[in-house]
């Protein structure tokens, strides 16, 4: 994953060393300037001379009926045109960031998740998380939930338990749920049990056929735990990355070999258990869409899948709407995408905003999630081969510091919650956007200008107009 990531994000490494986060360790805190709540209209701005961080604009949109364009580029935002629900934005939250937050001060603590995960006063309502299942790259040490001595096997899971995620990751996830209760949250294993692998690493390898049932069965165990821990796992993903077998943890496994697993074992699994979490395939790279559309040939697998996930490491964003029109019955996810540090802000934003938030919607995906919720200035935790310049949405030093991908996801999650649907806007040169319908009514446009010079331009919606200027590579969110 790691080379993967470096080769795709290289150009965005560059410049002064303009993290936020790193900025708060030398002393200097930027605070974000958020309304009361989300529910309030107005145009929130980021730019990125990092002058203005998601701060609401002393004027709003002024739309009126008899006015005319006054710019010769416009958004036409049409609500008659709809398009996919949106299940949430959010981060993963790894084992490393669980730890970071949980050995924060209570207040300290409290406050933080306030701010990520509700929508009043400072919060940018997260709705979407990502969790490990077992270990991933950025927990302190590879481990699964049934890690036997070498030679023992545990084909009946009766060994199986989640007690390691007892020390941070489950009261962390409690108080979250205790925030927002209708937060999804989805679960993605790095690597099974070792002993299930034909090399017994961590690292690499495949899963053996004569553990796929017990494997099913593992996922079973997972999903009945986390739920009596009051945590309900809303989705799965057979396999992070899984034609990257190089990380630390990881695993191999091959179109071919996931189409059986969950046809045989894991979706009869689901189905004889009542459980009504959503399988979920592939969960890597754009550049393989053939992976996920030749599962869902399969009849047999195809009836357990409620659709596929992608990360841009290689690839374009389209290849989601390939999928999409092969199979327009089943859903789409985008589940993973970096910062690597040092953050050049001014290009990671431009690039983050237009091509996630703004492409994986517009191309169909139901949510957008950001890698890494928090990490330390020198980016860890991590493991002995795991990513090593990751940088979290905050950095915990343990002051809390704001880096870009909270304001990436922020300019969405706080203002775009669960049940909004996507609904048409005309793209206009260097001024990418989408837009939403909200379950209250409201209307959000999401834009960002891509271009070198600030761009005045008009917004129509039901035959009315507003003017609106937006700065050279800022990100702004309008809501009316």
């Amino acid at each position: 994953m790691i080379i993967q990531k470096l080769k795709n994000h290289l150009a965005l490494q560059y410049g002064l060393f303009l993290a936020v986060g790193l900025l708060s360790a030398c002393g200097t805190s930027k605070s974000i300037k958020t309304p009361a709540n989300a529910q309030e209209t107005g145009i929130w701005l980021t730019t990125p001379d990092q002058k203005s961080l998601l701060a609401k604009q002393p004027t709003g949109l002024e739309f009126s009926a008899t006015q005319a364009a006054q710019a010769a580029a416009f958004i036409e935002v049409n609500e008659k045109q709809t398009y996919q629900s949106i299940d949430g934005f959010g981060y993963t939250l790894t084992g490393g960031s669980a730890t970071l937050i949980n050995k924060l001060p209570e207040a300290q603590k409290a406050a933080l998740l306030q701010e990520l995960f509700s929508t009043t006063n400072n919060g940018i309502g997260v709705s979407y998380l990502r969790i490990s299942i077992g270990a991933s790259d950025l927990s302190a040490e590879p481990f699964s939930y049934n890690d036997l001595p070498s030679g023992q096997t545990d084909p009946d899971q009766a060994k199986f338990t989640i007690s390691k995620e007892q020390e941070d990751l489950l009261p962390v996830l409690k108080r979250i749920v205790a925030i927002n209760p209708a937060i999804k949250i989805m679960g993605s294993p790095w690597s099974p049990p070792t002993w299930m692998k034909d090399n017994n690493s961590f690292k690499g390898g495949s899963l053996k056929p004569e553990y796929y049932a017990s494997y099913a069965k593992y996922f079973v165990k997972y999903i009945h735990a986390m739920k009596a821990e009051g945590i309900t796992i809303d989705a799965i993903t057979i396999q992070n990355e899984p034609l990257h077998p190089g990380n630390v943890p990881s695993m191999y496994m091959e179109a071919k070999d996931q189409a059986i697993f969950i046809k045989t074992a894991l979706g009869p699994a689901f189905k004889a258990a009542g459980i009504k979490t959503k399988i979920i395939l592939y969960d890597h790279n754009a550049d393989r869409p053939d992976y996920p559309i030749s599962i869902l040939k399969d009849p047999e697998a195809n009836k357990y899948v409620d659709g596929s996930a992608f990360h841009l490491y290689g690839g374009k964003i389209e290849a989601l709407s390939q999928v999409h029109e092969a199979f327009p019955d089943k859903n789409l996810y985008f589940t993973e995408q970096w910062v690597g540090g040092p953050s050049n802000f001014p290009e990671d934003l431009k690039w983050h905003v237009s091509t996630l938030i703004i492409g994986a919607t517009r191309n169909w995906s139901r949510n957008v999630l950001e890698w890494n919720l928090a990490a330390d200035p020198a980016y860890k935790p991590h493991t002995v081969g795991g990513c090593t310049t990751c940088l979290g949405a905050i950095t915990i030093a343990p002051k809390v510091s704001r880096n870009v991908a909270y304001y990436i996801i922020g300019h969405a999650s706080k203002f775009v919650p669960a049940g909004s649907v996507r609904i048409a806007s005309n793209l206009v040169e260097n001024l990418d956007n989408v837009a939403f319908k909200r379950k209250d009514g409201k209307t959000v446009l999401i834009a960002v200008n891509t271009g070198k010079e600030s761009k005045t331009f008009s917004i129509k919606h039901q035959g009315k107009t507003a003017t609106a200027t937006l700065p050279a590579a800022a990100v702004a969110t309008y809501v009316w």
